[in-house]
């Protein structure tokens, strides 16, 4: 049976809300007795819309000198729901909060201020947000002087924003993708004004540079871009994120050797659609694969880069990539579906065969590539045969891990009012069995690792056991072996010599055996 559509209607019933003023720089409304301060909503039709706008690159610094002691002696918290771009987007939120006196804290009964920096790409993570939402309404009649805010992806969406309005008035502030870099001042007036504060931006916002991070651990994030082009009719990254506008190539230069000089181990440069960097510049031909070859000659050990998208993959990134060094060769290629059709209904605008070719190319310049992919199945309309075509194509490619998702709609693209025909049943027996595939290609992959040395960085002990170590491998394989815990946070060469579906087992190799080999 399809899944019941949700009713969104009643989340846009205002008849009970007053307006108390109303200027250019924003209105103030009156719901249930809590005063809004509405500085600007979300507009699905302007985020519709691909303005001409020029991108302003902005140096200035994030929080203004008079408010750099807001939060000192009192503590944050932020939860991060979804992708490495809102990971990211979380350390920035916290090198804010910091420069502003906050101190972190992982008790929420502590905390002075809690923000949920949330996901729309599923419908179950939106729940997640709403049911936390539910559990600190508690929180807050306890500590009525806590603020809290949601960010995010969700935020940049009417019905998030209208719901939180209507059914979740004790929320303090709610703030978009484009405009992390105004929290400062959101802070300021929810603290001040006890009103909720409401500040999204529908248009995409200017490129801020110099903001503070909180980075922790031996790995860094890089935004390279923001936003995507692409509008596959499933996503709604394209509302929510904007359209591409890539990072000047020096200020990401300059913020990968500032890394390398602090000593991380491995960066990955991010971007909704990575491999478009680049091509929104119109006053130099710069691309991701020039921009890939200059970051190649830092001295930094380990540079991955995620999500790309087959059709922006080119010859010249490819060349680069061949190259090696610290480039590493694992290959993130969402594929989505192995079926022509079903991708010309995602708007992917490649055909299984473009596909096929490009991977075939990606091995033959890099032999020792490790492919990874994003596969949906149940798409409105998929057929028993083009499900057939999918499988068929996981075993031509031999992935060595896919990331493999149940269709779910999101209100607000254009497969949402697609029919959604096919029977849950289906769907998770077609999921089931590509698990399978991929489960058996990846096991034959470590298989044929048995007996190889590789370079492991370790990132700390396995949950399971704390005699054993876990780290992962230019590839991205993780890999456990014994081992003492000052290891943690290095480079060490490690034999394998056990292959399970999801990692393998080995041991670590002494320096005197090292030079033996």
């Amino acid at each position: 049976m399809a899944k019941e559509k949700k009713d969104y209607s009643k989340y846009f019933d205002f008849s009970d809300a007053k307006v108390i003023s109303e200027d250019e720089f924003g209105k103030k409304i009156r719901i249930r007795g809590r005063e809004i301060n509405i500085i600007s909503e979300p507009d699905h039709r302007r985020e519709k819309q691909r303005g001409k706008e020029d991108i302003q690159v902005i140096y200035e610094s994030a929080v203004p000198e008079e408010m750099r002691t807001i939060g000192k002696g009192k503590h944050y918290l932020v939860y991060t729901y979804g992708c490495q771009m809102n990971e990211h987007d979380s350390e920035t939120i916290k090198g804010i909060l910091e420069e502003m006196g906050y101190q972190p804290t992982e008790d929420r009964k502590e905390a002075d201020i809690i923000l949920l920096n949330t996901c729309a790409i599923r419908e179950n993570a939106e729940d997640k947000v709403f049911g936390e939402l539910g559990h600190l309404k508690h929180l807050k009649t306890e500590k009525p002087d806590l603020l809290l805010g949601v960010c995010g992806c969700m935020s940049q969406e009417e019905t998030v924003v209208n719901r939180i309005l209507q059914k979740h008035g004790f929320v303090d502030m709610i703030f978009g993708t484009h405009n992390i870099h105004r929290l400062p001042h959101l802070i300021n007036d929810a603290f001040f004004s006890k009103e909720m504060v409401v500040e999204v931006w529908s248009k995409e916002g200017d490129i801020i540079e110099n903001m503070p991070k909180k980075r922790q651990g031996m790995r860094a994030w890089v935004n390279i871009m923001y936003g995507c082009d692409k509008f596959c009719t499933y996503c709604i990254v394209p509302f929510t994120r904007g359209k591409e506008r890539s990072r000047r190539p020096e200020d990401v230069i300059a913020e990968v050797r500032d890394l390398a000089r602090q000593g991380f181990k491995e960066i990955t440069l991010l971007g909704q659609n990575v491999n478009a960097y680049g091509k929104d510049f119109t006053d130099i031909k710069y691309g991701f694969g020039d921009l890939m070859d200059e970051i190649r000659k830092i001295d930094i050990p380990r540079v991955r880069f995620t999500t790309s998208h087959p059709r922006d993959f080119d010859d010249h990134l490819i060349e680069v990539l061949a190259k090696g060094g610290n480039l590493v060769e694992h290959i993130h290629l969402p594929v989505q579906s192995g079926s022509t059709a079903v991708l010309k209904k995602m708007s992917r605008k490649y055909t299984r065969e473009r596909y096929l070719e490009l991977a075939s190319k990606i091995k033959q310049s890099i032999p020792n590539a490790v492919l990874t992919t994003d596969i949906i199945v149940g798409f409105p309309g998929e057929t028993d045969e083009q499900f057939e075509e999918t499988l068929s194509l996981v075993r031509e490619v031999g992935y060595d891990f896919a990331y493999t998702f149940i269709y779910s709609p999101r209100e607000g693209t254009p497969a949402a009012v697609m029919e959604d025909n096919i029977p849950m049943e289906v769907k998770k027996e077609r999921l089931q069995r590509l698990n399978r595939a991929v489960q058996e290609y990846s096991y034959e992959a470590h298989e044929r690792m048995k007996g190889q040395v590789v370079e492991v960085l370790v990132e700390g002990e396995s949950k399971n056991n704390e005699a054993v170590l876990s780290g992962r491998t230019r590839g991205n394989k993780l890999v456990h072996f014994e081992g003492s815990k000052d290891l943690i946070g290095t480079f060490v060469q490690v034999q394998i010599t056990d292959a399970k579906s999801w990692y393998i087992k080995g041991e670590l190799v002494t320096l005197s055996q090292a030079a033996n080999q």
